[in-house]
C-alpha cells in the first residue's frame, strides 16, 4: 500500500509539457548587452576592413560590402540596446554574412 501526498501528485515544476521558461531581468539585461557590444565590435571590425580594402587593389564590391554589413551590424547593436534581441541576433548574422560574401568576392 502506498499512500500519494500532495507533494508527489504536484511532481517538479519542470514536468509538464505546457510550462514556458521564464527569465528574469538579469537575464534580458546580459542579453541587451551582448547584442549590443557584438554588433558594435563588429561594426568596428567592418569598417576597418572596408578602409583597409578600400586602399588596396581590390574590387570595388569587397569594401562596399564590408561597409554594407558593418551597417546591418550597427543596426542589429541599436535593436539590441533597446530590447529587441532576437532581430539584433538576426541580424548580426546577416551582417556578417554580408561581410563574408564580400571577402569571397575578393
Amino acid at each position: 500500500m502506498s499512500a500519494r501526498t500532495d507533494s508527489d501528485s504536484q511532481g517538479s515544476p519542470g514536468d509538464t509539457a505546457g510550462d514556458d521558461e521564464e527569465y528574469g531581468p538579469d537575464d534580458a539585461r546580459r542579453a541587451r548587452w551582448t547584442a549590443t557590444g557584438t554588433g558594435a565590435l563588429l561594426t568596428l571590425a567592418g569598417l576597418a576592413a572596408a578602409l583597409l580594402r578600400l586602399t588596396g587593389p581590390a574590387p570595388a564590391l569587397v569594401p562596399v560590402a564590408y561597409a554594407l554589413g558593418a551597417g546591418v551590424c550597427a543596426l542589429a547593436a541599436l535593436l539590441g540596446a533597446r530590447g529587441r534581441t532576437r532581430r539584433a541576433l538576426w541580424l548580426l548574422i546577416a551582417g556578417v554574412m554580408v561581410m563574408a560574401l564580400g571577402d569571397q568576392v575578393d
